[in-house]
């Protein structure tokens, strides 16, 4: 069974059993993007940024001072809401990509989050490929596709790049994660993530591939293979291994990104 979904349009309407689910901030101002549709058409009510009201369903994503929430704290909205659903079998709920718009989160992060919740829901499309698909498995092949200059140093057209490559779909979605999260010099947490990053350069200095970059440049292939050890909960030897053709690795069941 797969899920449904919309085309991301502005809509000003929907059946009676349909929840309209935005991203809010706890202080309960929706004056833009969703947030604001939500209490024109849906019946959002000003100073609730929490829970059901009206027709809608309000997730925080920023908090009462209208500051980025980290991604950790979202990510707990967003499991209650998921037992929300669960809970009201009766009801549909239509998420827009709510964190992606005023809170300056990116698909790649906020979509995983939902993965597992109930069928229910009626995504964005744009969340397909990270809530349907299971991470892809590791392969030599994926790993030296990924983490070479071409793509790792474009940081701003990776995504378009990544089309290009002879990948499977479900390995092109788990690169867009891995080189669209947060991690050098910071993550989206705001911890200091640079002396991670150093001792794995480290730890594959002269096993992998040749990181003789500009003075900087090894730290964003290290912010990288961080965010890759962490989707898939592995470590430096295991990362090694692959690269090394040595073995392949299944993604750990359920997929997550707890640690994000």
């Amino acid at each position: 069974m797969t899920y449904h979904y919309h085309d991301e349009s502005i809509i000003k309407t929907l059946a009676e059993d349909t929840i309209f689910v935005f991203g809010s901030n706890l202080a309960g101002q929706h004056t833009e993007g969703a947030a604001k549709t939500a209490l024109e058409h849906f019946g959002a009510l000003n100073k609730v940024g929490r829970g059901w009201s009206g027709q809608s369903f309000a997730i925080p994503t920023m908090n009462e001072h209208l500051q980025q929430m980290p991604l950790s704290q979202i990510q707990h909205y967003i499991d209650d809401f998921k037992i929300y659903t669960k809970n009201h079998p009766k009801m549909r709920y239509f998420i827009t990509s709510l964190g992606c718009g005023t809170a300056g989160y990116k698909i790649e992060e906020i979509a995983p989050m939902f993965k597992g919740i109930s069928h229910n829901v009626i995504f964005p499309a744009s969340f397909r490929p990270f809530v349907e698909k299971a991470l892809a498995k590791l392969t030599p092949h994926f790993l030296h596709a990924i983490f070479n200059d071409t793509v790792i140093l474009n940081t701003e057209e990776n995504n378009e790049l990544i089309q290009h490559l002879a990948l499977t779909d479900a390995e092109k979605s788990v690169a867009k994660i891995i080189l669209n999260t947060q991690i050098y010099p910071a993550d989206s947490n705001g911890r200091d993530r640079v002396f991670e990053i150093q001792d794995i350069l480290y730890a594959l200095q002269e096993k992998t591939f040749n990181l003789a970059h500009e003075s900087e440049d090894p730290l964003v292939f290290g912010g990288a293979i961080l965010a890759l050890l962490e989707l898939y909960n592995i470590n430096e030897k295991d990362f090694i291994d692959v690269w090394q053709g040595q073995k392949e690795i299944t993604p750990p069941r359920p997929a997550h990104r707890a640690k994000k």
